[in-house]
């Protein structure tokens, strides 16, 4: 009977173990469980964090190397159109100085047509295109020569400065050029007037253009009657020159006590540094009205 009385008490009492063991393994499941998916859905922050770490660094860098990239391209197409338009406005530049330069050569084109129309010789017109490479201080070479009607000893004048003036004469002559002695070479000897006073003299150069000229033979006791700037030309004495041709002007007057004559240097009012054209007059023909030479204007 004992046997029988124990026996349902220890059953209830297994039966409350298992109940409590149940309950007590759902909770433990359940808080496994809920751990679990915890664990996981960190796991997924922290992935999907270092993925957008590492998706954003790649964003940048690519950004960054196109960016680059565009820049170099722009760079490039920048430094192609500078280089267009600076090529463009020098060639604007140059057009523009070309046209400037062609403006000054029609104005003194113009200048020299209107001078060879008051010319009463018969004349050649030329262009000086280089020098006597003998003596290049001194002779120069003109475009014109036999062909054209150039011969030795012909004058040689120039319109410079609004005013006639004579540069020379020519020696030597070939087919289509011809060497002109210019009137400061030491060999050159000229037939002069003084334009005021009337004394005459002889002018000769001194071998170079920046040294005055050399009128020589003047009467000594005619200084006072000279002066500082008076016009010298030539007289047409010796048939070489004609008459009236401006030479130079009085720049100083030499004088010796025991001289019979005095010398007096001038400037030549020919600006042989800046001759570009000439006139070469035959003395011979004689003076009337102007007359142009079939040479025409000055021409290359």
């Amino acid at each position: 009977m004992a046997r029988m009385r124990g026996g349902p008490t220890r059953q209830r009492r297994i039966i409350a173990d298992a109940y409590v063991f149940a309950v007590l393994s759902l909770v433990s499941f359940s808080v496994l469980l809920f751990s679990v998916r915890s664990f996981v859905a960190d796991f997924r922050d922290m992935g999907l964090s270092m993925y957008s770490g590492i998706r954003g660094s790649i964003h940048r860098a690519t950004s960054f190397v196109s960016r680059t990239a565009n820049s170099i391209q722009e760079l490039a197409t920048l430094n192609r159109e500078y280089g267009e338009l600076s090529d463009r406005i020098a060639r604007y530049e140059q057009l523009e100085r070309t046209a400037a330069d062609i403006r000054q050569e029609n104005d003194r084109l113009r200048q020299q047509l209107g001078f060879a129309k008051t010319i009463t010789y018969h004349y050649v017109a030329a262009e000086i295109i280089g020098y006597d490479p003998d003596n290049i201080f001194s002779a120069f070479v003109i475009n014109k020569g036999k062909n054209h009607g150039v011969a030795d000893n012909m004058p040689v004048i120039a319109y410079q400065n609004g005013v006639e003036t004579l540069v020379g004469k020519v020696v030597q002559t070939a087919q289509f050029e011809s060497l002109v002695m210019p009137l400061y070479d030491s060999g050159s000897y000229i037939s002069s007037r003084l334009v005021e006073s009337r004394l005459e003299g002889l002018v000769e150069g001194q071998g170079n253009s920046e040294q005055p000229l050399l009128m020589r033979f003047v009467r000594g006791r005619s200084r006072e009657e000279v002066s500082i700037g008076e016009l010298v030309v030539s007289s047409g004495l010796g048939g070489v020159y004609p008459p009236g041709i401006r030479l130079g002007r009085v720049s100083r007057i030499l004088h010796q006590e025991n001289d019979t004559s005095i010398e007096i240097e001038l400037v030549s009012t020919a600006d042989f540094s800046r001759l570009e054209y000439v006139f070469v007059i035959d003395a011979r023909s004689a003076p009337d009205t102007p007359s142009n030479s079939a040479a025409g204007v000055p021409n290359g």
